[in-house]
């Protein structure tokens, strides 16, 4: 048994267990507590009955017009709860508030090219592929060289016209730099 709640600050002592995957990034204290203040809705953790944090979602709002937009920023679980349907649970969420909450025209989440297992799952949720983005990632933790990044859509039910996602996302290339809302 699992259940989905807001994350609380004294989470922060308490995850490291969902962090140790090499594909999740680590930030420090102040950028969780940062987007704990300004997108509360946007930060949930699963935890078991016994009150372990098995996983958990961080994001935020941003864009102007109809780039007005939800943003997966990590989005991690356990290695000891995957393939529970816990992602699946915190991506609906997170996809609730943005669709309700803040009325965004889509949900983005930028992912690494080579974590295939990630991305089936993002296409299995409805997402598809917007861009690529050259050199997204810089190398380390286990990462040889810097690492280009597809950028993720699903459209909210504000973009009746589908016009947040692209056909053939994956050849569109572009530089970090042009990444911006």
């Amino acid at each position: 048994m699992s259940s989905l709640r807001p994350f609380h600050a004294l989470d922060l002592f308490r995850f490291n267990a969902t962090n140790l995957d090499p594909l999740t990034e680590n930030y420090d204290i102040s950028f969780y507590l940062n987007y704990l203040a300004r997108w509360p809705t946007y930060f949930c953790a699963v935890e078991n009955a016994r009150g372990r944090i098995m996983g958990y979602i961080m994001g935020k709002s941003e864009g102007h017009y109809t780039n007005w937009h939800g943003h997966v920023t990590a989005l991690t679980v356990a290695p000891s709860y995957r393939r529970l349907g816990l992602a699946k649970m915190m991506m609906d969420e997170l996809e609730r508030v943005t669709d309700s909450v803040y009325r965004g025209y889509f949900v983005d989440l930028f992912v690494r090219v080579s974590n295939e297992i990630a991305i089936g799952m993002y296409e299995k949720l409805g997402y598809s592929v917007y861009r690529r983005v050259v050199e997204y990632y810089s190398g380390g933790a286990g990462f040889a060289g810097d690492e280009d990044a597809f950028d993720m859509r699903k459209p909210m039910s504000r973009d009746k016209k589908k016009e947040s996602v692209r056909e053939n996302g994956r050849d569109y290339h572009v530089s970090p730099e042009e990444v911006w809302f």
